[in-house]
């Protein structure tokens, strides 16, 4: 990965030494794995996974997988931006401008689609946070609690486009991303991080301690994106869907696994996905990863048994 861009003029803070490039670059390294790792998670309802593209027609694994990867350089000039700083309507600006020009990458990388854009907000934002902490404090509640405090500063630069978050926000009154963050990310830190824990100390395998933890989000979460596409009837289908899986005691359970199915076979029939809930399991996966002190997040290594549904291919 490229490392040069640490020490581009717009880009140069004094307190990036040597020695933190390294935790720039972890930072970085972190939220692409994180991506990848949600991307190939499987089976989740409607999303894409190694199955197929779910409800999208214009994404697929690969296209996720390229995506991440084109935008790791942006979250780690984030990352560098951020060290040795603080909360500041300057650093929210800086940003924000970075995570512009992630867009722009993204959408090369992806021939025109929108893989991440609410991923390079939120994991901006958290990644933004580590990096300026101390490194030997990186509870996830104090990284999303400072992330939270980088987002209430006003971005001056913002383009005045009507974005599709900013259309639902107005017609269905839900706050979207940039709610989630001003709030202080309570769909990770109290609902999915929690449930993620609870299930690995129950024994239950990696991806379905993942699945558990995505699904008590959507069970949860008035997500945009499917609002956006599906409206109302879309965002009760996935919430109570999800509940349905949870209240049957989990991924883990013949019943559980059975509504998790019907759940996505109703998804895909109305061509609509829990994409915003995506996003916060991908910050889950990091927050988890930098409070474990791990170099890598773990990668999905379901061998796809017992998955089939009615996925996409």
């Amino acid at each position: 990965m490229r490392t040069d861009f640490l020490f581009e003029t717009d880009f140069r803070n004094p307190c990036v030494l040597a020695n933190d490039q390294a935790r720039v670059a972890w930072l970085a390294r972190l939220g692409r794995q994180a991506l990848i790792a949600e991307a190939e998670l499987t089976p989740k309802p409607g999303l894409v996974d190694r199955r197929g593209s779910g409800a999208h027609s214009d994404l697929s694994l690969a296209v996720m997988r390229c995506s991440a990867l084109a935008i790791e350089p942006y979250f780690c000039r984030m990352a560098a931006v951020s060290q040795g700083s603080y909360p500041s309507r300057l650093l929210r600006e800086r940003l924000a401008l970075i995570g512009r020009n992630a867009e722009r990458a993204m959408l090369r990388a992806t021939g025109g689609s929108n893989s991440h854009k609410g991923a390079i907000w939120i994991l901006g934002l958290l990644i933004s946070a580590a990096a300026l902490l101390d490194e030997d404090i990186e509870a996830a509640s104090l990284v999303a609690t400072t992330a939270k405090q980088i987002a209430s500063f006003e971005d001056r630069a913002a383009p005045r486009l009507v974005s599709h978050g900013d259309v639902v926000a107005k017609q269905y009154g839900v706050s979207g991303a940039r709610g989630e963050a001003l709030s202080g990310f309570p769909n990770v830190v109290d609902v999915a991080l929690p449930m993620l824990r609870s299930r690995r100390a129950g024994g239950a395998p990696e991806c379905l301690a993942r699945l558990d933890a995505l699904l008590s989000v959507i069970s949860r979460l008035d997500d945009t994106c499917l609002l956006y596409r599906g409206g109302e009837d879309a965002l009760v289908t996935a919430k109570e869907g999800a509940a349905a899986v949870m209240n049957a005691g989990g991924t883990r359970t013949p019943i559980g696994k059975r509504q998790l199915k019907r759940l996505d076979r109703q998804l895909l029939e109305m061509e609509v996905s829990p994409g915003g809930s995506g996003d916060l399991l991908a910050a889950t996966l990091f927050l988890d990863a930098i409070e474990r002190g791990q170099e890598e997040v773990e990668s999905d290594r379901n061998g796809l048994e017992d998955t089939d549904g009615a996925h996409r291919a």
